[in-house]
């Protein structure tokens, strides 16, 4: 298969979404993914001087505004104000980009359509995807750098059940760029569910977790057969994998790891 994160990536290393596909073995095509419009989601995160979220709270917050956007009935109904703009990106690289805003940014951005989701501290507001060079006016001028973010509380072990998005220990990444890799993530978790099970963890709120993943243990979650997200290193970072999903009991029933 080929990844749908903005460039193709070996099958070991990938997971894809419904896409193209070549009529000899029913695989991904990526000349056709490519030769599509291109499309990005827009994410907001609220980001006062005074009062910044957490890290982990803005990353997981992320992951669960992409999750609403894709279930919203504007998305699912096929009648849906923006499931032909969701169906465009999807089919094309699906591309994600984080930006900041506070005061009245925070505001005007907020009469845009869009969804805004709340974590503990963190506010993130996902908007349907714009061509990759049609932003709106308010968005577009908005910053992308900046987001580095500290932890607010202690970030303990997570919640038995739930699914993890492992971050890779080896990188380094601004919490903007960490927060369009947990959707990318949360998507991959998406497309791997049926509609009962979809339903379920959306009257969980989209319950789950980031974290780092233990140095000592990451090796064999990329080797395990885990979704794994591979940035295309057009930012920040080299090519390479940034997130691992470990479904849990829970809402999202995807692999996890076998541990001894």
């Amino acid at each position: 298969m080929t990844s749908p994160f903005d460039t193709p990536a070996p099958a070991s290393a990938s997971a894809s979404a419904p896409a193209p596909v070549s009529a000899a073995d029913g695989s991904p095509a990526p000349a056709d993914r490519d030769a599509r419009p291109q499309y990005v989601l827009p994410l907001l995160v609220r980001l006062e001087k005074a009062t910044p979220p957490g890290r982990t709270d803005a990353l997981e917050t992320s992951a669960r505004a992409v999750l609403t956007l894709l279930s919203d009935s504007r998305v699912t109904d096929a009648d849906g104000e923006w499931a032909e703009r969701v169906e465009a990106w999807e089919d094309a690289r699906i591309r994600k980009v984080v930006r900041r805003a506070r005061g009245g940014e925070w505001r005007r951005a907020g009469e845009l359509p869009g969804i805004t989701v709340s974590g503990r501290e963190a506010e993130v507001r996902v908007f349907p995807p714009v061509p990759l060079d049609g932003w709106p006016k308010d968005l577009a001028k908005l910053q992308v750098s900046g987001t580095d973010l500290e932890e607010t509380a202690e970030v303990g072990a997570p919640e038995p059940g739930l699914p993890v998005l492992w971050l890779n220990p080896e990188l380094e990444m601004s919490a903007g760029k960490t927060m369009a890799q947990t959707g990318h993530a949360a998507q991959l978790a998406w497309w791997r569910l049926d509609e009962a099970q979809r339903k379920e963890w959306a009257e969980a709120g989209f319950a789950l977790a980031v974290r780092t993943a233990p140095a000592e243990t990451w090796e064999a979650l990329v080797a395990s057969g885990l979704p794994l997200v591979r940035d295309a290193g057009f930012t920040e970072i080299a090519p390479g994998l940034t997130v691992a999903l470990e479904g849990g009991t829970r809402y999202c029933p995807t692999p996890r790891l076998r541990r001894p």
